[in-house]
């Protein structure tokens, strides 16, 4: 019989932290995920499709052409269309962030094994986001096709929308998850959603941020949601100014933010 060997242990460094394996756990979600029904992951598609259908068709025959922050006038519903998408991405990265981090975490105990292993926890971290960015991706791409079919694309950088919007997942799963491991019961969760609902309402998705008194547009323009809908609306509408480069570096801050406490956080709460 051959004696088994206990693995060596990670001792400080970036080897405490990574085994460069991700894609483990993105397999094993992967896998997880074949069981699970698809009418829940199809549900979350759907939503921003009726948002569409009653606010952008049927509301926007009343409005009429809407200017947009670059100073373009649009279709209402080509208006809304590219925030709708924005949300689309951020609700799927989020529900697999949040929601399922938060059962493995302090339920299923899956990360108190994977860390057992070779990988570290930011191959955990990293792993568990990219199944998320999957996600967000699968939503993203099913509603860009229902924007070409309706003619809501008005401009070929519309194609730079689909990588827009998986910064726009990195940023909100990274996030997510960071705050996810630092939470202990199911009604702490609550708190994603009293966050998520007036991030949506206010975040210049239905409406221009210049209704708003200034005071109000200076506390809109620091919520996440709002850098990724002026992102995704200047590259569908062909309406492209220099802020854009900054909602691109916000995303940038907030996914470095993310990774690093999320990796602090397992780290803390399994390694050391």
């Amino acid at each position: 019989m051959t004696a088994l060997t206990e693995a060596p242990r990670r001792v400080g460094g970036v080897r405490a932290l990574w085994a460069g394996n991700p894609g483990a756990v993105v397999q094993r979600g992967l896998i997880a995920a074949r069981s699970s029904s698809w009418v829940v992951v199809l549900s979350g598609f759907f939503e921003p499709v009726f948002y569409l259908a009653s606010m952008g068709i049927g509301l926007g025959a009343l409005i009429g052409d809407v200017q947009t922050s670059a100073g373009v006038e649009v279709s209402y519903a080509a208006f809304i269309a590219p925030a709708l998408l924005a949300v689309s991405a951020m609700n799927g990265a989020i529900y697999d962030s949040t929601w399922n981090v938060f059962f493995k975490l302090n339920y299923g105990k899956l990360y108190e094994g994977m860390l057992s292993t070779s990988l570290g926890p930011l191959d955990v971290a990293l792993g568990e986001i990219l199944y998320a960015l999957m996600r967000g991706l699968l939503y993203a791409t099913g509603f860009m096709i229902i924007m070409q079919i309706f003619g809501l694309n008005l401009a070929w950088t519309a194609v730079l929308a689909l990588p827009a919007v998986l910064l726009i997942a990195f940023g909100f799963a990274s996030l997510g998850m960071a705050v996810t491991s630092y939470m202990k019961a199911f009604q702490q969760m609550d708190w994603i959603n009293f966050v998520l609902l007036p991030m949506f309402l206010f975040s210049a998705t239905l409406y221009p941020i210049t209704v708003y008194p200034e005071w109000v547009q200076v506390i809109v323009r620091i919520f996440p949601l709002y850098h990724g809908v002026e992102l995704v609306r200047g590259l569908t509408t062909g309406a492209l100014y220099w802020g854009m480069l900054w909602s691109v570096l916000y995303y940038v801050v907030m996914i470095a933010v993310g990774l690093v406490f999320t990796t602090k956080r397992l780290r803390a709460l399994f390694l050391d």
